[in-house]
């Protein structure tokens, strides 16, 4: 099995974040919001939330993903709903990356359901 690469391995959950977070953008994610939920969460502590166009392109932005981190040798520890395209979810731990098909991301609501998460701003000026 091969580990984490020592330029990566040190990195903070937010900075983890940060790089999911500008992998969706170069993909074209819409609506990008981090949310920081240390203290409020017992299985993470950052959410990447997003929005894409079409079912193909919410599984675009998790392969996207998923290959970026994959090559830094940060393996997502699971995967669900790639096939459906409607919501999928990537748990790399510190970080879950929730990527919605547009219409999905109101009826679930996370950033309401998570109200006191505070949002991280990150690199390219966004919050």
């Amino acid at each position: 099995m091969r580990t984490i690469k020592k330029e990566h391995k040190e990195k903070s959950g937010q900075e983890l974040a940060e790089l999911c977070a500008q992998t969706a953008l170069d993909t074209k994610a819409e609506d990008l919001v981090i949310l920081d939920v240390q203290g409020q969460s017992s299985f993470t502590d950052y959410f990447v939330i997003m929005s894409g166009r079409s079912t193909r392109h919410v599984q675009g932005l998790a392969e996207s993903i998923e290959s970026e981190l994959r090559t830094k040798r940060v393996n997502s520890k699971n995967c669900e709903g790639l096939r459906e395209g409607q919501w999928v979810l990537l748990d790399f731990d510190e970080v879950v990356v929730h990527i919605f098909y547009k219409e999905s991301r109101s009826f679930y609501d996370l950033e309401g359901l998570w109200h006191g998460a505070k949002k991280i701003p990150f690199s390219d000026g966004q919050e």
